[in-house]
């Protein structure tokens, strides 16, 4: 707990159980004299996701605590969510006694095997001397070059056993073989600005790296230095402002039209702090294809993993962006960008985001569409489906002010990672935006936003059904609706989180529904917003599986940006599709 203290946590997130419990009587000590709270959640998984949404809303590391055995099995759903979307975070554990390892004792798993995959370093704690030690190499390997979760697994009677305490200090722990990212290189910052002041097509492609490192000041300085059309993964929302004239939203599967348009045509992509995640590109070899590549990632591993690029810049995106502004000083795009730039607004004025016309069923569009009026600056946390992608496209963000899983895609995660940040900001807005599917899978996170008083606004957007995969087996799947309708046993949201003690509101006619939203928003404690919206709204644009980004669906055809689905190989003249990277024949790259 000191070592904890020492190390600036405020807040931990968990759950007790039998072999965490010499852990848990030093928190109520440490609790009794002031050094943090700890926030009891209902289920583990809740207690990761809203460590993990604390993590992405302050910058600071997530802590939470869970017992041995299904305690730490339940763990590790949301430690593979902050891995995938590098999310720094560390996750105690309690395990059986050191002498009951490997013996199948009660409530013995070995969660440091299990999570070696989704994790950046883990440690079994065999002597009580080394915690010191162990905690600062944690947080410093969590937080230091691409984030990510670790994990600390303390044997009982480890936690049980007396010995002389030396405390160590932040940083000062440093592993063998730990390294920090490597300053820009000037060799491949020249060259990058040397494709940037070439380029008459150029997008910036910004991820969630750009959000990690704080780089939001840098990406809008480059952007407006050179007049370059940005556009966002989900993870990097709010790294640039939605509303700028240069903003094209989000792109990818269900990015706006004009972004997937954009990198379709551009002939130089430069992607900042994001990795090329299949759901970005749609069908790899239609993905920017008339492009070079600059790729500014703190990862090397990222670098030709899934797009070799022309220029590799690995480096840290706000000390790389810095770098390419200082080289650059005094330059303008001198104009090279403007007819780009005028037939991006053409597309914006022809393929806008769409709300259906108010009438019949209120639409979800207009539900995000009123809370983005009505709350602009809140934090919003979401689940995943429908209700995600809807507030993707609708929703303009700040910096570290979305937060969703995105790499892993994890059901359950909206309302758990609101508690997480409304802990963090006890007087901001935070609002979590999820579906009637999703909202069930932590419903009982509800006892700790009644328990703690935490301030979030639950909206569910309920149409009965898990909306994406419905919307899949309509349009691939030939209309079976197989084990996705949600109307059997769903309970009466607002009568449930009334028996929490939370305020429930259900809301099922479009005149009232700017209303009640605000009058939810103004009341002074945890409010779940039940919406009754169309059953059978799809989200659109999408990219369909195996398309490129240029043939959505949803949209009137675009044949300008129709992609060649043949190659021609160089090497032996003959002809194979597209897909192909290698000749069949000959053996060439193509």
């Amino acid at each position: 707990m000191d070592a904890l203290h020492r190390h600036g946590v405020e807040h931990i997130f968990g759950y007790p159980g039998g072999a965490i419990l010499p852990i848990y009587d030093e928190l109520h000590k440490a609790e009794a004299r002031g050094w943090l709270k700890h926030i009891l959640v209902r289920h583990e998984q809740g207690g990761t996701h809203a460590a993990d949404a604390y993590a992405r809303a302050t910058g600071k590391v997530g802590v939470c605590f869970g017992t041995s055995g299904p305690g730490a099995t339940n763990l590790v759903t949301g430690i593979a969510t902050a891995q995938m979307d590098s999310v720094p975070m560390v996750v105690i554990t309690g395990q059986v006694p050191r002498a009951s390892i490997g013996t199948d004792a009660f409530q013995e798993t070995d969660i440091f095997g299990i999570t070696l995959p989704i994790v950046k370093h883990s440690w079994v704690v065999r002597d009580p001397a080394g915690i010191g030690r162990i905690v600062a190499e944690a947080f410093l390997i969590a937080a230091s070059g691409r984030p990510g979760p670790v994990l600390i697994d303390v044997p009982k009677d480890v936690g049980l056993e007396e010995f002389d305490y030396t405390p160590v200090a932040p940083g000062t722990a440093i592993p063998a073989g730990f390294k920090l990212p490597p300053s820009p290189d000037p060799a491949a910052i020249a060259a990058a600005l040397t494709l940037i002041r070439q380029a008459r097509r150029p997008l910036l492609y910004v991820g969630g790296g750009a959000i990690s490192s704080g780089a939001h000041g840098a990406v809008k300085q480059l952007a407006e230095r050179f007049r370059l059309p940005v556009t966002t993964t989900l993870m990097g929302k709010g790294a640039f402002d939605e509303k700028h004239p240069l903003a094209v939203g989000m792109l990818g599967m269900h990015g706006t039209a004009y972004a997937n348009f954009a990198v379709t045509e551009c002939d130089l992509l430069i992607a900042t702090g994001a990795r090329f995640d299949d759901r970005v590109t749609g069908r790899l070899d239609g993905f920017a294809p008339r492009a070079q590549v600059i790729h500014i990632d703190i990862d090397a591993a990222e670098m030709g993993k899934t797009r070799l690029p022309d220029v590799a810049l690995v480096a840290d995106v706000q000390a790389a962006l810095e770098a390419l502004l200082a080289a650059s000083a005094g330059e303008s795009s001198e104009g090279r960008t403007e007819a780009w730039l005028q037939r991006i607004d053409s597309w914006k004025q022809h393929y806008p985001l769409v709300v259906p016309a108010p009438e019949g069923d209120i639409a979800p569009q207009e539900v995000v569409v009123a809370l983005r009026e009505l709350a602009p600056d809140a934090f919003y946390t979401t689940d995943v489906g429908q209700h995600q992608m809807w507030a993707a496209q609708f929703l303009h963000n700040g910096p570290r002010r979305w937060i969703s899983s995105a790499g892993l895609g994890t059901m359950g995660f909206g309302m758990p990672a609101a508690m997480g940040v409304q802990t963090a900001f006890p007087h901001e807005q935070v609002i979590c935006v999820a579906g009637d599917a999703s909202i069930l899978m932590n419903i009982q996170e509800l006892g700790t936003l009644s328990q703690y008083n935490l301030l979030v606004k639950v909206v569910v957007l309920n149409n009965g059904w898990q909306g994406m995969v419905r919307q899949w087996q309509e349009s691939f799947y030939g209309e079976r609706y197989s084990a996705s309708e949600m109307t059997g046993g769903m309970p009466n949201f607002a009568a449930l989180a009334e028996s929490f003690g939370v305020r429930g509101v259900l809301i099922d006619d479009r005149a009232s529904l700017r209303q009640q939203l605000q009058a939810a928003l103004d009341h002074p404690g945890p409010v779940f917003i039940d919406v009754k919206v169309r059953r059978n709204e799809n989200c659109y644009p999408m990219v369909p599986p195996g398309a490129s980004n240029a043939q959505m669906v949803g949209l009137p055809s675009h044949p300008e940006l129709a992609i060649d689905t043949t190659r021609h190989c160089h090497a032996c003249g003959s002809t194979t599709e597209s897909a192909h990277l290698f000749c069949p024949n000959c053996g060439a790259k193509l």
